[in-house]
């Protein structure tokens, strides 16, 4: 059984995670299925937003699963079926799978359906937009098992909420009800657990009728961006705005408005 349900429809490709036995724990299996869509998701031209979300209504991610993933990396146990040869041969599939260290400038919106725990929330700061159902939690409780939270959260996370706050979440360990990841910016919204998908639907939906290379761009900008004096960041940003002007979707924009239309955005 696929540990990863993959699907296209129209702009929008879907990823759900789907060992809800598991509580859609991260297997190797799921991470090298991961890793394949993600890249089958950037170099499809005609998808142009991903929503993440998990089978069930018990869990978005509750991270590794600390029975199979990581005794593998620890040499634990040993590699027993071609999804532990992959990952053992190819480190970088985790790397993609969490979408770190992995160029993705197109936009990700995540629909938390329950616990995203440890690399449910490492792989949820590699989103864009972020809804969750009322009975989610969040946490990085990699700390009270004695590994790291490596997947990009001791980057991320400060960057993305008040150091105070990230440092609380990474040194603490505990869990977060999803009033308190709102309140802090972790995540955009909450609605009700009836309405998480056509949520995330709508909001891919209107992203997605936005003009491609444009949406690309402005998150290409943020990440080449951050960190960086405004000195070096504005270059950039000058750039990437020059390049997409460059565009026909620039042209079809204005003109569509001016015409009292809706643009017809071909990625060009």
């Amino acid at each position: 059984m696929t540990h990863l349900l993959y699907e296209k429809r129209g702009g929008v490709a879907y990823l759900t995670l789907n060992r809800p036995e598991r509580r859609n724990a991260l297997s190797p299996q799921m991470i090298v299925e991961m890793a394949n869509a993600w890249r089958d998701f950037r170099g499809d031209d005609n998808m142009r937003v991903a929503i993440l979300t998990g089978t069930g209504d018990k869990a978005f991610c509750a991270g590794a699963d600390l029975g199979l993933l990581i005794p593998l990396f620890s040499r634990a146990r040993e590699p027993d079926d071609e999804f532990d040869e992959a990952l053992i041969k190819d480190r970088s599939l985790m790397q993609i799978a969490l979408l770190r260290d992995f160029e993705l400038y197109k936009p990700v919106v995540a629909a938390v359906n329950g616990f995203a725990l440890a690399g449910g929330t490492e792989i949820l700061q590699a989103t864009d937009f972020r809804i969750s159902a009322p009975t989610a939690e969040f946490g990085l409780t990699e700390v009270s098992r004695g590994i790291v939270p490596g997947g990009g959260s001791l980057v991320r996370l400060a960057r993305q909420i008040p150091y105070c706050k990230a440092m609380e979440i990474l040194l603490l360990g505990e869990r977060m009800p999803a009033e308190e990841a709102l309140r802090i910016g972790l995540i955009n919204e909450i609605v009700a657990a009836e309405n998480l998908q056509s949520r995330a639907a709508e909001v891919a939906g209107r992203i997605a009728e936005n003009g491609p290379l444009a949406v690309a761009a402005c998150k290409e900008a943020v990440i080449r961006t951050s960190g960086l004096a405004l000195e070096q960041a504005f270059p950039i940003e000058t750039e990437i705005s020059a390049r997409i002007m460059r565009t026909e979707d620039a042209i079809e924009g204005p003109k569509a408005f001016m015409e009292k239309r809706k643009a017809v955005y071909r990625g060009k």
